[in-house]
């Protein structure tokens, strides 16, 4: 079935000048990967989501048309270029090689919630076949569910009465880049750092933290020990799932808000767990249900500025000047989705990563909890390990014991958009 497009349109208009907006999923698992169960779990995968199935064609205006080309398994890590006889005009692919399985969907379609109902699917499929085991099916999406319209139809496109968003302009917040001097350190890295999940989450609990706050608060603290005199405010931003203040646990497309965390003098000046504390606090007020639709009501504020213009060329110029005027507003991104929550399938899984790329000059930490353990994906847009060092020497200070897994060059995949040939 043809979908029209709204959700999607600012992340493909904001496509133009680079930012890649892509999901990125590494699963290493413990045995190398056969082909033929690779490719039977791939198959069964997009069956099951038929609305992932799709290409952008244009018939006056653009929409996403269903796709029914075979879906592209490469026994390859080069990072494909979506929407391209390479994927078979697809947005999502499929690729491995020695015992890595990794998963590239572009975040114009869903979000890492919606990512990590793919990824439960095809482990079912693949672990199934691979180990001939049988999984329990509870909790996961598989072939022949009846796929409701809650999760098919776009829940954002025909929302009304939405509550005015609050007044006000936001403090311009510190650029990490311009704060260290790095405009010239071009090269986009990753830097993984694994903690026992049961370290982490009994530090949490003994100081008012939760994953996400926590390591917004570490990373606060890092930049402010680098840099206490810079004139902007140190702000995290923590990505927050709408569908609970929609009601709509079910959809698929990105509905991916934000909650906002200055480190300003008042929290400063607490010890850490009164400033965890006070990050819990700050996220929970922002996160009402009327919050979230406040956050809504201007996003769909921006996508209908950018359907008001007529061509591609203005709707581009429309989507980078929302960006350039918001960039600005944050230091970094912290981004948890939850557990993958999969057990029977993780004790075959050996390291999990979602990665994706932040906007402007911000840092990216993307959270993941698989297998026993919390790995924090430290994505810059540089390669130099300051900030890493100076978060890492936040958990040393606090008795955290951690493990700098790997430093790799961040390599994302592009995707083909007509205004862009």
């Amino acid at each position: 079935m043809d979908q029209k497009l709204f959700t999607e349109w600012r992340t493909l208009y904001s496509l133009n000048w680079g930012q890649s907006h892509m999901m990125h999923l590494r699963i290493r698992m413990r045995d190398l990967i056969d082909e033929f169960s690779m490719r039977h779990a791939a198959e069964q995968t997009m069956k099951r989501y038929p609305y992932f199935c799709v290409e952008l064609k244009k018939d006056g205006e653009y929409y996403l048309a269903h796709n029914e080309r075979p879906i592209v398994v490469s026994h390859s890590l080069t990072a494909p270029k979506l929407n391209t006889s390479d994927t078979n005009y697809h947005f999502v692919s499929f690729s491995y090689s020695d015992n890595l399985i990794v998963i590239d969907i572009s975040h114009a379609i869903t979000d890492g919630t919606g990512a990590y109902e793919v990824v439960r699917t095809f482990l079912y499929y693949y672990v199934s076949e691979r180990y001939g085991v049988e999984l329990p099916k509870e909790g996961v999406r598989l072939v022949g569910d009846v796929i409701s319209e809650e999760e098919w139809n776009d829940p954002v496109a025909k929302l009304t009465n939405l509550p005015i968003p609050a007044g006000g302009q936001m403090a311009k917040a510190m650029n990490p880049v311009k704060a260290a001097g790095l405009e010239e350190d071009k090269q986009p890295t990753v830097y993984s750092i694994a903690i026992a999940e049961s370290e982490f989450m009994d530090f949490n609990v003994k100081n008012n933290g939760s994953p996400a706050t926590m390591v917004s608060l570490f990373l606060s603290r890092a930049l402010h020990r680098l840099f206490p005199d810079d004139p902007d405010v140190i702000r995290i931003t923590v990505a927050v799932n709408q569908r609970n203040a929609l009601r709509v646990p079910l959809a698929h497309q990105c509905l991916v808000g934000a909650a906002f965390l200055d480190y300003d003098e008042n929290i400063q000046k607490l010890p850490l767990e009164r400033q965890a504390a006070a990050y819990r606090e700050t996220v929970f007020a922002q996160t009402t249900d009327e919050k979230v639709l406040e956050g809504l009501a201007n996003q769909n504020g921006i996508t209908q500025l950018i359907l008001s213009k007529q061509t591609d060329p203005e709707r581009i110029a429309a989507a980078q000047a929302i960006d350039e005027m918001t960039k600005d507003f944050t230091s970094a991104t912290v981004s948890y989705v939850g557990k993958l929550n999969y057990k029977e399938a993780e004790k075959y899984i050996r390291d999990f990563r979602l990665w994706t790329r932040g906007t402007g000059d911000t840092i990216v930490i993307e959270i993941s909890a698989v297998s026993g353990k919390f790995t924090m994906d430290f994505i810059q847009p540089f390669a130099d390990p300051m900030y890493v060092n100076a978060f890492l020497n936040e958990l040393d200070e606090n008795g955290i014991t951690y493990d700098l897994r790997d430093v790799m060059k961040l390599e994302m995949p592009d995707v083909r958009l007509p205004w862009r040939e």
